[in-house]
């Protein structure tokens, strides 16, 4: 069959009309949840942003109530999924916004945080602008169905010619989904792929994958109870890593302590953690708190803790 941007388009959405994923955020085409999404799946898995996306918008359920919220209750809520500079930029959009939206994806990119490509997908997805986007799935199959290693501003441009101007929320996430479950980096699917005539190398063009090496590190955590609260430390407001978050006091030398309460293994992008957690190791040496158990699921805390509080059966988790 020949290639044509119609004949394209055509497959794409008949494909995505049929097999695109129920996800939460396409309930409704509401400017809000699209945008809360766009940020949620940046760098993150579908799978780890569903529920937390349900959870954040129970506790924030307008824009309105997101911009009047203090900002560790933000980081709170955002606590597990990483990448806390997301959160700190959509709280900072949202009480720039008050509850006027952008009508344009120029208008989007004028936001903290929001930069080419979430500004293309939300004006796209709730506004209906016929505007194309480019992520690393687009970009697999424009390349992967041309031919051809596209680079840089040629695959705006490409994606642009193919969009489809009467649904381009439509197409935009077509094209995503399509590269996230059938056009993938390895093993591409083509026998079920809708635009396996159309395409050039038909699964033939590798896709680089970068797999960077794992470094292996090992630390440790005191985990202090008394009288129903925790004892924890919070990072600096000038940290570079989660700043102002809070955490369990690390233990530099754990030589001498013998009540080991438990190992768990934490990865945080090339870095994989063995973690140890030792019982009623005294924490005066730390400048902390002392937290009532009860606080634990509103505080702005790392991933970590909150894991290594839930392992603990206190009340950290979600």
């Amino acid at each position: 069959m020949a290639f044509t941007p119609t004949s394209f388009r055509k497959r794409l959405l008949a494909w995505y009309d049929t097999h695109a994923r129920d996800l939460p955020w396409r309930e409704n085409r509401d400017p809000y949840r699209v945008w809360l999404s766009e940020i949620m799946l940046q760098q993150t898995r579908v799978a780890a942003v569903i529920e937390h996306y349900r959870e954040f918008l129970r506790r924030f359920p307008t824009v309105q109530k997101l911009g009047a919220a203090r900002e560790a209750s933000v980081l709170a809520a955002w606590s597990g999924l990483g990448y806390y500079r997301r959160a700190r930029m959509l709280h900072a959009a949202a009480r720039v916004l008050g509850g006027e939206f952008p009508e344009t994806a120029e208008g989007w990119r004028r936001l903290p945080g929001i930069g080419r490509y979430t500004a293309a997908a939300i004006a796209s997805i709730s506004l209906g602008e016929a505007i194309a986007v480019v992520d690393g799935n687009v970009e697999r199959v424009l390349q992967r169905v041309s031919g051809t290693r596209i680079r840089g501003e040629g695959l705006w441009q490409a994606a642009e010619q193919l969009l489809d101007h009467e649904r381009p929320g439509d197409f935009n996430q077509a094209m995503m989904e399509l590269g996230a479950t059938v056009c993938t980096p390895r093993a591409p699917m083509c026998l079920t792929c809708p635009l396996v005539e159309l395409c050039a190398t038909r699964g033939a063009m590798a896709m680089p994958v970068k797999a960077p090496p794992q470094k292996k590190r090992a630390i440790h955590y005191a985990l202090s109870c008394r009288e129903g609260a925790v004892f924890l430390v919070q990072r600096p407001p000038d940290a570079r890593l989660m700043a102002g978050m809070w955490e369990l006091p690390e233990i530099a030398h754990p030589r001498g302590h013998t009540n080991l309460a438990f190992t768990l293994h934490h990865s945080i992008t090339v870095t994989d953690y063995r973690v140890q957690v030792w019982k009623g190791v005294s924490p005066d040496r730390a400048a902390g708190e002392w937290i009532a158990s009860r606080r634990l699921a509103k505080l702005a805390m790392t991933g970590l803790a909150r894991k290594i509080l839930r392992m603990a059966s206190l009340s950290g988790g979600h």
